[in-house]
């Protein structure tokens, strides 16, 4: 995950939390659960979803 993309992450579920804890009446307990797991996901650094290896072809011998 690029530094980008987890800013937008972050913000996504900081934004979320901001809107379901404002509205405890129209939220459940379940909405709150859920965006304080959004915001602790959003905070890892090692992503969830590990990328494929590079298929890198192997070093052929330097001849001088």
């Amino acid at each position: 995950m690029t530094p980008e993309e987890q800013i937008t992450k972050m913000t996504k579920a900081i934004n979320q939390a901001i809107k379901v804890m404002g509205d405890r009446f129209g939220s459940t307990e379940t909405d709150v659960a859920k965006a304080i797991q959004d915001l602790k996901e959003s905070m890892q650094k090692t992503p969830s979803v590990k990328p494929a290896p590079s298929a890198q072809p192997a070093s052929a011998p330097v001849s001088a």
